[in-house]
This record gives structure tokens, sequence and C-alpha cells, in this order.
């Protein structure tokens, strides 16, 4: 199984959302997906083990048998992989993570205490870029580097754990436009 294989099933991209930017014992990640049986949930955390795109990063007994402590290695499609699938296989990649993202949405739109105009930092859009192979490379590079630091912020006073999640892909315009 490919890490793509692994990370693209519904229920493991939930668990591998729910670990991203925090430490959780399986435990803890079944409240967390708690439609999900707790077999099935074992089942579907050992392949993302296996996989490397979640690692157990302590173990301890408890009641004769093993807690683990859970967290993401790899949270998002590795870029190598996707270049090489057919294009119904990215399809059907892509419709899981926004199924996966549509989920997660609207957990939150139906959480407690949320209306249209809570001042949280929800938002979303397309926004056309007209840039070259380089210019999308200094893009990026610069939306990495924004992001790592911020990343490195801990949990903390006034700090809330958020999900940044991007797609980026060439528009396929039926009409070209003049430069």
């Amino acid at each position: 199984m490919t890490a793509a294989d692994a990370l693209l099933h519904p229920v493991r991209l939930r668990i591998v959302q729910a670990l991203v930017g925090r430490q959780l014992t399986t435990l803890q990640l079944q409240t967390v997906v708690a439609d999900v049986p707790i077999a099935t949930l074992y089942r579907h955390v050992n392949k993302l083990v296996e996989a490397g795109l979640i690692q157990v990063i302590a173990e301890r007994q408890v009641r004769g048998s093993a807690e683990r402590t859970l967290a993401v290695v790899e949270a998002s499609l590795p870029l190598g992989e996707l270049p090489t699938a057919e294009p119904d296989e990215m399809v059907r990649h892509f419709a899981t993570f926004l199924g996966t993202l549509l989920h997660g949405f609207g957990r939150y739109a139906h959480s407690s205490g949320v209306s249209g105009a809570r001042e949280d930092g929800v938002g979303y859009g397309i926004t056309p870029l007209w840039l070259s192979d380089e210019e999308l490379d200094e893009l990026t590079t610069a939306l990495r580097s924004s992001l790592q630091a911020a990343r490195r912020k801990k949990p903390g006073a006034g700090r809330r754990r958020r999900l940044l999640s991007t797609v980026l892909y060439p528009g396929v315009d039926e009409v070209e436009e003049e430069s």
C-alpha cells in the first residue's frame, strides 16, 4: 500500500486530520472519531503506522494492555506519488480529500456556539494567480517559510488549533486570455 493509498481513505484521513498539530492516545482519538468502532479505529491506525504516516511516540501499560500515544509524521499527500496516478485515480483521491474536508467543516459549522457572524478566522475562496514556474516556486517557498514559522508555535493561552487546507492546480481554460 502506498502512502497515498493509506492516507486517502475517509477514516484514515480523519485520523490524520485529528492528529495534525497534536499528540493523542488511541482512546483520546476515539472520542474525536466517535462514529468509528474501536476495532476499526485500531485497524486503520495500524495501517497508518505501517505506511509511516503516523508514529507511536509513547507507549505505556494500562490494565494489561498497551496505550499508545500517536502523532502525525506526514499530513499531506506525498508529492512524488500523485503525478504517477491515472486521471480517474487522481480524481478519486481528490474526492476523498474533499469529503474529509467537508466532514471536518460540517462538524465545525454544527458545533455549539457557531454562528454566521462568528469571528474565528474561517474563510475560503479561489484566487486566480498568473505566475511563471519560477514565480510559483518563489510563492511556495515564501508560503512554506511562513507556515513553518506558524507551525513552531506551541499550544498556549489564546491559541486555538486551526486547520489550513490548500489546493493548488493549474487552471484549464477554454478561452485563452490576452496577456
